[in-house]
């Protein structure tokens, strides 16, 4: 029911986009079908009455919703053409391309994660945050001027064959797996130090077989994850596709909501929302085969939490750099332009160079910071508080995250500034709207195996009562790796913030924004390559030190041994 209604109102807020937008949608469709055609009233009126606008948009909606259930997904307003052939290619393409992301993902992830298994331990997971905080796009910039332009080894834009896959699957996959990598590698130390570990090394297992039971220990909570990375690397690539000029689904969708396009906008936002519903129907099946009969039978036995201490250096050293860099930058005009200089070289006068405008780079890094990074932790805040709520209607959540996770960020994005206009607020609200899905499942799929272990049926056997079994062990359980999953998001919500303004439904200029100096630098990456690679190295930082000081501040917190819990360390791990 909650995937029906969520489903169903997606559709209605898009089908009413043009008048959400307030501009007329006979206008917009005119310039898109001919830039050269003179607006007159009588071609206007030509349009309105060609498409049905006179009649309103309950009426569109009622006119293409009976079509759906003949199979017809109406006629472009733009081309003339069918869209449902125009949505089947493009999502044909987005999901080669998401298969081929998804790959690289989960070979990198492996690398961050094969460490941990040799090791038996974790690390605070900076490096992979890191990595996760690659801005997409500026990342698909360099590997095309790399490889595609100075070595010339693979093609730069365009579909044809499968070279054509490589760049954008390296941009897609390496942020995706360096997420992917860190949320494994994070749960994996406390399996490895379960007592049936030590019980099959001294057995003389092999530790391959107990690397692969391991894994098989953590996953469960984590498969909803991988679903959602993968519906989001199938329409949320936009900027990616825009880079590589690849005609994927979310391209196709972006390039509707642009031209107010409804039918083909509405078949591509319904294809991308069937695609997450089916996304997460695998992602519920894959993860009760993993548990078993133990969810059923409230049998589980979870591993208790036992975070990794960062070494107080890392994340000092982290803090020192972006702290003085900010505080220089606050010194600094960012507003400044001079043309003679324009494009500077890093010196004494410009220590991180100048922009296309002659504007010092540092001045606006250091301004920039507190929009981006306290617009960013306040999103992030707010989908944690979220998905912690939700996580406790697990039916709710799952549906309600399956047709959230689905939706581009761009073309929410396009919705919200329709409504509210472009800017700092429209795309935080935007971003808001999207950031809190992969946190609910999260949540919610701990919260299930926690109210389903055997641990929590000994409590209530011995009387204790709902409120404390809530407050001293399922709250404290779930909301610790949910809390670092969302401070893994939050360079994440960043770089969302980032996307949208790169696309221009952000900060508008000459603000001093993070995603807008990366817009702004991308046109002369080549030539000035400081101008974005600033931004894009704060961005990292920040990843890096968010992780490595939530590592630090929690500790080692190792709970006391009860005897209801070594009984429950005794036994075999569930389905291993």
């Amino acid at each position: 029911m909650t995937r029906c209604v969520g489903l169903l109102a997606v559709l209605a807020v898009v089908g009413l986009l043009p008048w959400l937008s307030h501009r007329d949608p006979a206008l917009t469709v005119l310039r898109a079908r001919s830039a050269e055609r003179e607006a007159t009233p009588q071609a206007l009126a030509s349009i309105r009455a060609d498409l049905g606008l006179d009649a309103g948009p309950l009426s569109l909606l009622g006119r293409w919703a009976g079509d759906l259930l003949h199979g017809d997904l109406g006629t472009s307003w733009v081309s003339g053409h069918d869209v449902l052939p125009s949505v089947l290619a493009g999502l044909q393409v987005s999901l080669a391309l998401m298969g081929a992301a998804l790959g690289v993902a989960v070979l990198l992830a492996a690398a961050l994660v094969a460490p941990v298994l040799v090791r038996g331990r974790g690390s605070a997971g900076a490096f992979a945050a890191m990595l996760a905080a690659v801005p997409e796009f500026l990342l698909a910039t360099v590997v095309l001027l790399v490889f595609g332009v100075w070595l010339g080894w693979l093609p730069t834009s365009g579909w044809q064959s499968a070279a054509y896959l490589v760049l954008p699957a390296l941009a897609l996959g390496v942020p995706a797996g360096g997420l992917l990598g860190r949320l494994v590698a994070d749960a994996l130390p406390a399996v490895l130090e379960e007592r049936w570990v030590e019980l099959w090394r001294g057995a003389g297992v092999s530790r391959a077989r107990i690397a692969g039971a391991a894994l098989r220990r953590v996953l469960p909570p984590l498969v909803p994850q991988f679903g959602m990375v993968a519906v989001g690397l199938t329409g949320g690539a936009v900027a990616v596709e825009t880079v590589f000029a690849v005609p994927g689904i979310g391209r196709t969708a972006l390039g509707a909501a642009r031209s107010q396009d409804l039918p083909l906008l509405q078949g591509s936002v319904l294809a991308l929302l069937l695609l997450g519903l089916v996304a997460g129907a695998l992602a519920a099946v894959v993860r009760r085969r993993l548990l078993g009969p133990a969810l059923r039978d409230a049998g589980l036995t979870l591993p208790p939490a036992r975070p990794v201490r960062a070494h107080p250096a890392f994340p000092a050293a982290l803090a020192a750099v972006l702290l003085l860099t900010i505080g220089w930058g606050l010194l600094r005009d960012p507003y400044a332009v001079d043309t003679t200089v324009r494009l500077a070289p890093p010196s004494w006068a410009h220590p991180l160079g100048t922009d296309g405008l002659g504007r010092d780079v540092l001045a606006r890094l250091g301004h920039g910071a507190a929009s981006t990074v306290g617009t960013a932790a306040a999103v992030s805040l707010l989908g944690l508080l979220i998905a912690l709520a939700l996580g406790f209607l697990p039916g709710i959540a799952s549906g309600a995250a399956d047709i959230a996770n689905a939706l581009p960020p761009v073309i929410v994005g396009i919705l919200v500034a329709a409504a509210v206009g472009p800017g700092t607020g429209g795309a935080a609200l935007a971003v808001a709207l999207l950031s809190w899905p992969a946190l609910s499942a999260h949540a919610a799929a701990l919260v299930q195996e926690v109210r389903a272990s055997a641990f929590l049926t000994a409590q209530r056997a011995i009387g204790a009562s709902p409120f404390w079994i809530l407050t001293r062990h399922v709250l404290p359980s779930v909301a610790a790796p949910v809390a670092r999953h969302a401070l893994l998001r939050l360079p994440g919500i960043a770089l969302a913030l980032a996307s949208l303004g790169f696309l221009g439904l952000g900060a508008q200029p000459p603000a001093p924004e993070w995603g807008l100096l990366l817009e702004e630098s991308r046109a002369y990456v080549e030539r000035a390559p400081w101008a974005a690679l600033a931004p894009a190295v704060a961005l990292t930082l920040l990843a890096g030190l968010a992780v490595s000081g939530a590592a630090l501040t929690q500790g080692r917190r190792v709970r006391p041994v009860t005897p209801a819990r070594v009984e429950i360390e005794k036994e075999a791990p569930v389905g291993v």
